[in-house]
């Protein structure tokens, strides 16, 4: 008589359970969003929670994205949950973010007067087209917590700050995916607010930069003043 066969014990103790539900491919996911920046314009990044319509974690989303705006790390978070349905076959999309003014553009109960804002609306819209359903809903920061967590966790990234100390810092987290928010870069926006090598000429009067030869420097643009 064969010996009968012993239990092999799992070689991924996190894997879902048997009994948890398998999102079908026509189910709705939901995805909570949020973006930040230290300074307007200053370090920003973007984080994302997705969920499936039983509640259960798809994937964590968490991006440095530079120097760059608030509302440019808003639409960052929200282009990286459409870019992860579509990549992940998702036909259905629900968002939640705080930030009021995304949300009504993107309803287009606002218009979009930023140009730099423009171009990421668009680009939103195009990724909507190609989803079967898409709804997007303004909820207060309280809210969403986990976004915001993420989206400060990618900024402290970036800025190579350590992990937050306290009693959750010591909790294994799963690593964050990396949903580009442009997965080609060329069709990214330029960034106005890129490091640039340009040295000028001048003086500080009063708190104020003064450029010689006529030259202005853009709102927001940080500078270094190196004393000749």
């Amino acid at each position: 008589m064969p010996p009968r066969p012993t239990a092999v014990p799992s070689l991924f103790p996190e894997a879902p359970s048997p009994n948890t539900p398998t999102p079908k491919k026509t189910d709705w996911i939901n995805a909570h969003c949020d973006g930040g920046a230290r300074g307007n314009p200053g370090p920003s990044g973007y984080g994302a929670l997705i969920q499936d319509d039983h509640g259960n974690v798809l994937a964590e989303l968490s991006e440095f994205l530079g120097l760059r705006t608030n509302n440019y790390a808003e639409y960052s978070g929200l282009l990286g949950c459409l870019q992860y349905a579509l990549d992940h076959h998702h036909p259905r999309l629900r968002v939640v973010s705080d930030s009021e003014l995304m949300v009504k553009q993107i309803q287009g109960k606002y218009k979009v007067n930023s140009p730099d804002l423009k171009p990421l609306w668009q680009e939103a819209r195009s990724r909507i087209a190609k989803l079967e359903g898409f709804e997007i809903t303004h909820a207060l920061r309280h809210k969403n917590k986990d976004a915001d967590r993420l989206a400060n966790e990618a900024m402290d990234r970036g800025m190579r700050r350590g992990p937050a100390t306290g009693s959750s810092a010591s909790q294994p987290t799963p690593s964050p995916i990396k949903a580009t928010p442009y997965p080609n870069k060329s069709e990214a926006p330029p960034n106005p607010y890129a490091k640039a090598d340009t040295m000028l000429r001048g003086f500080t009067k009063d708190g104020v930069v003064h450029i010689l030869g006529g030259a202005t420097l853009p709102d927001g643009v940080f500078v270094k003043i190196i004393r000749e």
